[in-house]
């Protein structure tokens, strides 16, 4: 079986039919506080003062579609991802969200803001659905989004150089490189159809602490094709083997602190 990354969720590839991959919301929010603060500062760049409707395409667990209401209380607040787990996690929320595929997704009339916060950097040809967006968009919507630029990082290279060693090839696919574009790569894509456009991208430096605190992290979200394709007994065997490396490419220090840098890319565009 070959596992690889699916719109706003995960996709495994088995037999030739689709399954979608399960997301563990309580995996993924274990470190709530710093993947939450690259949404306020997407979402502090944002002018809207009355977007009408706000569209969260892939909203997770619901935990930021509720700052987006408390934001715009007299906004319509629309929450979409493609895993059923993360919808559910959202509903008991109070979240209105529902099941989508972004790649079928187009901006309904009178939305006011589109917020992709972390999520297309699992959709590879978003660049073009970024195009078409903004050509939907009627003029003075919003676009915000949001992506991870670390795949050149330790703990994606790690990830990669274990996954292609005799014993883990062929049973997933790990890609790790090229799923985003460069800043200049957003500024180019979005600026024909922009009368407004920031682009930017910041590195978190990230105190862990915790055993092992990386691979906790990374096993939320850039693992998690790796362990839908694997058993159990064989991704704690991934597990065991990867720890080490990651606990050498991220030392802690003598107070057993972990600093883990991230870079992230964002950009805020409205359309003219």
């Amino acid at each position: 079986m070959v596992v690889v990354a699916g719109p706003l969720g995960l996709v495994s590839i088995a037999d030739g039919e689709e399954v979608v991959a399960v997301w563990d919301p309580e995996t993924y929010l274990a470190f709530g506080d710093h993947r939450a603060r690259p949404f306020h500062d997407l979402l502090a760049r944002v002018g809207a003062r009355d977007p009408g409707l706000i569209v969260d395409l892939g909203c997770g667990p619901g935990t930021l579609t509720r700052l987006l209401a408390k934001r715009w209380p007299a906004a319509s607040v629309m929450a979409l991802d493609s895993s059923p787990e993360m919808v559910q996690a959202a509903r008991e929320r109070g979240i209105h969200a529902e099941l989508c595929d972004i790649r079928c997704w187009s901006p309904p009339p009178g939305t006011g803001l589109v917020v992709c916060n972390a999520v297309l950097q699992w959709v590879p040809e978003h660049a073009e659905l970024l195009r078409q967006w903004m050509r939907q968009l009627p003029p003075g919507g919003w676009l915000a989004l949001q992506v991870p630029g670390n795949f050149s990082a330790p703990s994606h290279a790690e990830t990669a150089r274990l996954a292609a060693e005799p014993r883990w090839r062929g049973l997933f696919e790990f890609r790790g490189d090229h799923r985003v574009l460069e800043p200049a790569g957003y500024a180019a894509v979005l600026a024909p159809g922009a009368a407004e456009l920031d682009v930017w991208e910041t590195t978190y430096l990230h105190r862990l602490t915790g055993s092992d605190p990386v691979l906790e992290w990374i096993s939320g979200t850039a693992l998690r094709p790796v362990r839908a394709a694997l058993s159990v007994t064989e991704w704690e065997e991934f597990r065991q083997e990867l720890a080490p490396r990651l606990r050498a490419a991220y030392p802690a220090g003598a107070d057993g602190v972990t600093w883990f840098p991230f870079r992230r890319i964002f950009a805020v565009a409205q359309a003219g």
